[in-house]
């Protein structure tokens, strides 16, 4: 039977079918990101804000008020990146009217996707046309006309609803060129539409949508041009490299003074929550001072950084013994200080058992071990102190925390990939302190110079011009460095950027797609520009990467 007005229960049931649908369409959000290479972030980051909504209204009261409050809540406390921080601004507006009516009804829903649109816009610093802010807008307007033209039931209104919101997703890559470069519609859009599904599911029963079908070729996002997610094609990104988010305790009245100082540091800035707790988010190469704008007006807590131009793992890629967070010990005697590695592919493994890691945890960008799987690695050494190499930027911050969850002495060294690791390990001492090692060690992995070469997998633009699908991509901490026809190609053209006169070692980690042509033209290639310059071959058997390189 078709609800005209939904209650508390009914709202509940509405978050639920909502983490559901996203659930279930997540990879196909994921892949309508704009940039080319393999990686994952709206369709992600958006269903695990909602895992974490669900968990909260689930364990709310019966009343309309405290499964408001949940959902307000665990949107603000749960927001993973760009897109499930602007999500929760929306869950957040709809929230508080709707809480403020005790029920929903045309004329509350109309109010409510109303003050979502605002809260969602003022949230972000520069508001792009073309994204889920013009999505939800139009829903909004849609709702108010419906209402003001005397819609039957919530039913109608919302099978309205849902009929603007795909034309206005539709109507995205108009509004937006990056979107019509890439031949897709906004992520984000897409999914907050999944909103309108869950509602009508709550109210009818009827089935959610299936997904279109995911192309297996197609990966499952990217971030090339330093986009996470929606941001991805909200704006090309400028340049900056690093995504920061953090929580911030601080009065609703300094937070316009936070706002600025952001803004002179970067974009893609949104800063949402009230009542003293901020959760915020920016685009910046400048991770200390992004931080230090929040110390200046409260206190920043679970602060997060991720390296948007450091490439990833697919996790689908991975052997079945890899699944993230798998964590393998290394047997050997007794150790002062033992070394924990996060590390993907059977040979990158074999590498660091052989260079004295005592304990190896599978994980990558999309697979992130949590803070449990590295005390569990902890744990099982016998090591009086320990040192961590996260071997990813974006779990620096997991290791970080380790050492307050565990009795152990634990030192994090914050590699920000493989290469940067195994020179790590090059400066590692068994029989001295954690301190000592993390010292050296940190030391070494700064000196590295590292570079990646992976595949693109859908056509698009970047900082040096058109990208084909298929094309050959070559990277360094500083971003795309080389578009080449070729794995081998692209691996050599971007030596050629990385290395100079003062290099001695080049360390070549093959991945599971490099053949044994590719290697060879590699290796001749460095033969003949650069024949002083020493060089290891390693098979790592890494996916989807099929070159990692370390210039010492």
């Amino acid at each position: 039977m078709t609800a005209d007005r939904l209650g508390a229960e009914g709202l509940r049931a509405t978050m639920e079918w909502f983490r559901d649908a996203l659930a279930l369409h997540r990879d196909v959000i994921n892949q309508l990101n704009v940039y080319p290479v393999p990686d994952g972030d709206t369709g992600t980051n958006m269903a695990l804000t909602l895992e974490t909504v669900v968990t909260e209204v689930s364990a709310a009261g019966d009343q309309m008020s405290e499964v408001c409050h949940a959902i307000s809540h665990g949107s603000l406390m749960g927001a993973r990146g760009n897109s499930g921080v602007i999500l929760s601004q929306i869950l957040r507006g709809l929230a508080d009217s709707v809480a403020a009516a005790g029920h929903v009804d045309p004329p509350v829903l109309a109010g409510a996707l109303q003050k979502a649109s605002a809260a969602a816009d003022e949230a972000v610093s520069t508001p792009v046309e073309g994204t889920i802010l013009t999505v939800v807008r139009d829903v909004a307007t849609a709702a108010a006309d419906a209402v003001d033209q005397g819609v039957g039931g919530l039913i109608q209104m919302v099978e309205g609803c849902q009929r603007a919101g795909r034309a206005s997703l539709d109507r995205t890559p108009e509004l937006l060129p990056q979107l019509a470069r890439a031949n897709v519609v906004d992520a984000g859009g897409a999914g907050f539409l999944l909103f309108l599904d869950a509602l009508a599911t709550a109210m009818d029963g009827r089935p959610l949508p299936d997904p279109p079908p995911v192309d297996p070729t197609a990966g499952v996002g990217a971030s090339v041009a330093g986009a996470d997610d929606f941001h991805s094609v909200d704006d090309d990104a400028g340049g900056t490299r690093y995504e920061v988010m953090f929580f911030l305790e601080a009065e609703d009245d300094r937070i316009g003074e936070f706002r600025a100082a952001w803004e002179a540091l970067g974009d893609s800035i949104v800063v949402v929550g009230g009542d003293s707790l901020w959760n915020c988010h920016i685009h910046s190469n400048d991770i200390g001072g992004s931080i230090e704008a929040g110390i200046g007006v409260g206190r920043p807590f679970d602060i997060r950084v991720t390296d948007l131009f450091e490439q990833v793992e697919h996790v689908e890629s991975l052997v079945e013994a890899e699944i993230g967070g798998t964590v393998t010990t290394v047997p050997g005697d007794p150790v002062h200080t033992g070394v924990v590695a996060v590390s993907v592919g059977a040979g990158v493994r074999r590498l660091f058992e052989s260079l004295g890691v005592r304990a190896i945890i599978a994980g990558g960008q999309t697979m992130n071990p949590s803070t449990e799987h590295f005390v569990q690695a902890v744990e099982q050494l016998d090591a009086d102190e320990i040192v961590l190499l996260p071997n990813n930027k974006n779990i620096v911050p997991v290791a970080e925390r380790v050492d307050d969850c565990t009795d152990a002495v634990v030192r994090v060294v914050p590699t920000r990939g493989i290469a940067e690791g195994l020179a790590a390990l090059m400066a590692y001492d068994p029989s001295a302190g954690a301190d000592e090692n993390q010292s050296a060690m940190a030391e070494a992995a700064e000196d590295v110079v590292t570079g990646e070469v992976t595949q693109a997998v859908r056509d698009t633009e970047s900082e040096l011009g058109p990208i084909a699908a298929g094309q050959w991509l070559g990277l360094d901490r500083g971003g795309l460095r080389v578009v080449a026809p070729s794995a081998a190609r692209a691996a050599t053209e971007l030596l050629a950027e990385v290395i100079d006169d003062g290099h001695e070692l080049v360390t070549v980690i093959a991945g599971a797609d490099a053949t044994t042509a590719d290697v060879e033209e590699v290796t001749a290639w460095l033969g003949d520009n650069h024949p002083e310059v020493e060089l290891e071959v390693h098979e790592g058997g890494q996916p989807l990467y099929p070159f990692y390189f370390g210039v010492e």
